[in-house]
């Protein structure tokens, strides 16, 4: 797959899937902007990566995101695929002890910013001649997810968003998707780990082994699991690939790991 000359942003990229995605589009040809809230994971990734494009950007905000894209207006010029990663875990905890506030959260995150950053790249999009659209969902996105009932409620809604804008955008030549991550080997998932255990009062490594064994594989996927299919789904050879809920998860068979 190649990107050559391609124009490319990635939200909340200054690590994890986010960077992995960054990367290999930057190594396949493509002109890269990345942005992250976290200023400090942001500046290390810019100087790891000079030939990427970097804005500091909470995508939740309105104007951040206005001025994101008046950025990426005179760095790229244009655009031609959006990767809309940003998301956080949001609380663990029973529905009725989740805070307002955290629940508001998680949903400006995973769901409001995905809105926002949408928007402003649609007509860029289409003043390309079409284009492709990533939107991160998850495997919470399709299957039941006690104690994180505000992130699956934005994944649920990622899907339903990317298949309504597939029908809307199919006109313009603009393709929309969504990935769905299983459990990532990663720094987010040893926390997510982490809090469970918290909440349950059990230990990590069970919760750990548990959730493997809810996964046919047996493992956790890797950041570049995810974007091998991210890459081809934004990719001429998915040229005919729309409005596909795109599962990276080793067939995870259920979010609810056994005790």
């Amino acid at each position: 797959m190649t990107f050559a000359g391609k124009r490319v942003l990635v939200t909340a990229a200054a690590r994890g899937i986010g960077a992995t995605v960054a990367r290999r589009f930057a190594a396949a040809g493509a002109r890269v902007h990345v942005c992250d809230r976290e200023e400090a994971a942001l500046a290390r990734f810019a100087g790891n990566h000079p030939d990427i494009e970097c804005s500091a950007c909470d995508v939740a905000d309105e104007a951040g995101v206005d001025a994101l894209f008046e950025q990426v207006m005179r760095t790229l010029g244009g655009l031609d695929v959006l990767v809309n990663n940003a998301g956080i875990a949001g609380p663990t905890a029973r529905l009725e002890a989740i805070a307002y506030a955290d629940w508001r959260r998680t949903l400006d995150v995973n769901l409001d910013a995905t809105f926002l950053c949408t928007r402003r790249a649609v007509p860029l999009l289409r003043a390309a001649g079409g284009g492709a659209i990533v939107n991160m969902s998850s495997t919470a996105g399709f299957l039941g997810y006690p104690l994180r009932t505000p992130y699956a409620a934005a994944k649920w809604a990622l899907i339903g968003l990317t298949k309504s804008l597939a029908m809307e955008l199919g006109g313009d030549g603009i393709r929309v998707n969504a990935i769905c991550p299983g459990p990532v080997a990663g720094e987010r998932m040893d926390r997510v780990i982490a809090a469970q255990a918290t909440a349950e009062g059990r230990d990590a490594a069970t919760i750990r082994a548990g959730y493997e064994r809810t996964v046919s594989l047996r493992r956790f996927v890797t950041p570049d699991d995810v974007a091998d299919m991210l890459l081809f789904a934004c990719s001429d050879a998915a040229r005919s690939v729309t409005g596909q809920v795109l599962a990276v998860d080793g067939h995870t068979e259920s979010l609810v790991p056994p005790g």
